[in-house]
């Protein structure tokens, strides 16, 4: 299975700022023989051997990490999986405001539509209870 950009991109953000930090590990991360795409597919194959649904972030970082320390680790097969990757967004007290003030407008212009359709309707009912009732004849319909 090939994996998702995002779960890719996060695990190799992560590998890229441990390598500036870590001089050991930057020297396995540089390994010629090892890349993102077979680090992720090892990640999944041990995500899938374990039988567990959820893991934290360092479990999954650790297993990176394992891939590229250990040179036994070759030919790793894609893994058949899906992937979610859970992130906590803060936002920002103008990004919720923001947010409350769109949430705000939808929910008028789902009330708006609302009045309208229902008068709408009203004036529908009233032109065809109009239209079913007789015409009273006028005087000037009568003719001699």
């Amino acid at each position: 299975m090939k994996t998702t950009n995002h779960f890719k991109n996060t695990i190799q953000s992560y590998l890229e700022d441990r390598a500036k930090s870590d001089e050991l590990f930057a020297a396995s991360y540089a390994k010629p023989n090892k890349n993102i795409d077979e680090c992720c597919n090892f990640i999944l194959g041990e995500v899938q051997k374990s039988g567990c649904n959820g893991f934290s972030d360092d479990e999954i970082f650790g297993m990176a990490v394992h891939y590229y320390d250990e040179d036994d680790i070759k030919n790793v097969k894609p893994a058949n999986a899906r992937v979610v990757v859970n992130h906590t967004i803060e936002l920002t007290e103008e990004d919720k405001r923001k947010a409350k003030e769109a949430a705000l407008k939808e929910y008028e212009a789902k009330e708006i539509k609302k009045i309208e359709e229902a008068r709408k309707k009203k004036l529908d009912k009233k032109a065809e209870k109009v239209a079913k009732q007789e015409v009273a004849p006028s005087l000037f319909d009568f003719e001699e």
